[in-house]
């Protein structure tokens, strides 16, 4: 089980593909605020709720000053379906390996129907521009996130 980050914690370093096959680093968002947030799968209803959530906020959070990426173990073939069905302005990066994920405290043992399983932990982490986790959100819910996010942020 990854450990989870806590506000405090340098933000891991990562370097992912994005949808076009395009590789994308933390280290690229230097100096901008960084809202990173953990789904299971593409193209799912949860994950797409909350996909369309972001990109309907994308400007709030952007004129906040907060840059909004979204990581799956998706390849970028898949994530690029689920951008052009969906319109989504987002940032979307695949993690097939899941070492992103398990640097985040975003996969391992979770609870779903009753069950114990491994999996996608759906977790929001915000970082500073210095690259520093100002909060680490763990199993959050699809749907109201981003609203409580955008509450929690006073944006």
């Amino acid at each position: 089980m990854s450990e989870r980050l806590q506000p405090g914690d340098t933000a891991p370093e990562f370097r992912l593909p994005d949808a076009d096959g395009n590789e994308v680093s933390l280290a690229d968002h230097r100096g901008r605020k960084v809202i990173v947030y953990f789904y299971p799968a593409a193209m799912t209803p949860g994950c797409t709720k909350q996909a369309c959530d972001f990109t309907d906020n994308l400007d709030l959070l952007a004129g906040a000053g907060y840059d909004v990426i979204g990581i799956s173990p998706d390849k970028p073939e898949k994530l690029a379906k689920f951008r052009e069905k969906e319109n989504l302005r987002v940032t979307l990066l695949g993690d097939p390996s899941k070492e992103t994920m398990e640097a985040y405290g975003a996969f391992g043992e979770k609870k779903l129907y009753g069950k114990t399983v491994t999996g996608v932990i759906r977790s929001t982490v915000i970082v500073d521009e210095k690259g520093v986790v100002e909060n680490a959100l763990y199993n959050v819910k699809a749907t109201g996130h981003v609203a409580k996010l955008i509450r929690d942020l006073d944006i």
